[in-house]
């Protein structure tokens, strides 16, 4: 008689499923080299560790505004006009509980049930999995090397002939990709989406982390954009869960009705730790060093051990790689990886439903001897 929603039937993180394999494996005692997620090895900064301490000592955390609180975002607004030259209004920029509640606050602010929204593939799995227990419809693009791995509107005029499309969601740089799209790129399709009147949602989460292009925030095109980022990647704080939304005007009390009765407010204490962070600047960029570091040596050491068709890698800390001369089934692949070597790594179809079966997905955010070790583990393992 009790049964769960249907809205609730969406896929499994597999990635998720690929950590919580992992930990068993440690909790073993098994020496496992952590690929499978996205999350820095770095602690938070260290201003934003003292000014959490401070705030716990006060003694009292308590709700804030439903937007955030006002240092933040005055910091954030100083962010975009510092690094971006855009001049953001704090009234247009809200806080949340990481990127994850802000992909549920876009897409319940801007859509209705029934809605078709344009996603890439490869892509974040939560995007999708989030649209459909919204009630709304994911088209799932497929691209591939003759656009760089990225959408154009070419692709969105062909998605159009089975329907309106209401959405564009786009990350640059990409997970699991780390692809970047160009200024032009990326100009083209935000002017494209605003002459059609589609909401254009540009996930920014792994801005910071660029090596290959400048990188180039929606906002610098225009004001309809709705910029989603979080303070889990170049910021170091995945476990603090602190993100932030650029909306335009008309969305913002609807963002704001919604967070009050969803969540009420972001952590305050994550809150505060945040603006500190936005101040830490030279120690990230010492972070991001071990990141170019540890992309060069995976570049260079990949193919010698066999994984020699890889993705661009122009930002984030991931390498998607093909594996397809080992194996046809990449959740197979990288269940064998994980219990015959230690290597835990995030298999394609998390991202592809389509072609992810010849892919695996390598996080290089992790400490350098442990990226060394990896290569040698899978030049062992692939012999």
């Amino acid at each position: 008689m009790f049964r769960p929603s249907t809205r609730s039937d969406v896929s499994p993180f597999i990635a998720m499923d690929v950590l919580a394999e992992a930990a068993k494996l440690e909790a073993e005692g098994r020496s496992i080299i952590h690929m499978e997620v996205g999350q820095p090895s770095a602690p938070a900064p260290k201003a934003a560790l003292q000014a959490a301490r401070t705030a716990l000592e006060h003694g009292r955390l308590g709700y804030t505004e439903a937007l955030g609180i006002r240092p933040l975002r005055t910091a954030l607004a100083q962010h975009y006009r510092r690094d971006y030259g855009v001049e953001v209004p704090e009234d247009r920029i809200t806080v949340t509980t990481g990127s994850s509640a802000g992909f549920n606050l876009a897409f319940l602010a801007a859509f209705d049930a029934g809605d078709r929204v344009v996603l890439t593939v490869p892509g974040y799995p939560a995007y999708r999995n989030i649209l459909k227990a919204l009630g709304l419809v994911p088209v799932e693009l497929a691209v591939g090397s003759e656009t760089r791995w990225c959408l154009t509107p070419e692709h969105l005029e062909e998605a159009q002939k089975d329907g309106p499309i209401k959405g564009v969601l786009v990350a640059s740089p990409a997970n699991p990709t780390g692809t970047m799209m160009t200024g032009d790129a990326l100009a083209d399709l935000v002017r494209y989406c605003d002459a059609h009147g589609i909401w254009f949602i540009s996930d920014e989460i792994y801005h910071g982390l660029d090596y290959a292009e400048d990188q180039k925030t929606a906002l610098e095109i225009s004001d309809n954009a709705i910029i989603i980022n979080s303070f889990s990647k170049y910021y170091c704080m995945t476990g603090w869960r602190i993100g932030w939304m650029i909306l335009p005007e008309q969305l913002v009390r609807p963002v704001e009705r919604l967070a009050q009765n969803l969540y009420i407010s972001a952590p305050e204490a994550s809150q505060i730790a945040a603006t500190a962070a936005l101040g830490s600047v030279q120690e990230l960029e010492a972070v991001k060093a071990g990141y170019v570091s540890n992309r060069t040596l995976l570049l260079d050491g990949l193919p010698k051990v066999g994984l020699d068709r890889l993705l661009p890698v122009d930002g984030a800390f991931y390498v998607y790689a093909d594996i397809s001369r080992y194996s046809s089934d990449s959740l197979d692949f990288a269940r064998k990886l994980l219990h015959q070597t230690g290597i835990a790594a995030t298999p394609g179809v998390d991202f592809d439903p389509l072609n992810g079966h010849a892919f695996l997905r390598f996080s290089f955010a992790g400490a350098h001897e442990h990226m060394k070790e990896a290569l040698v583990r899978l030049s062992d393992f692939l012999d």
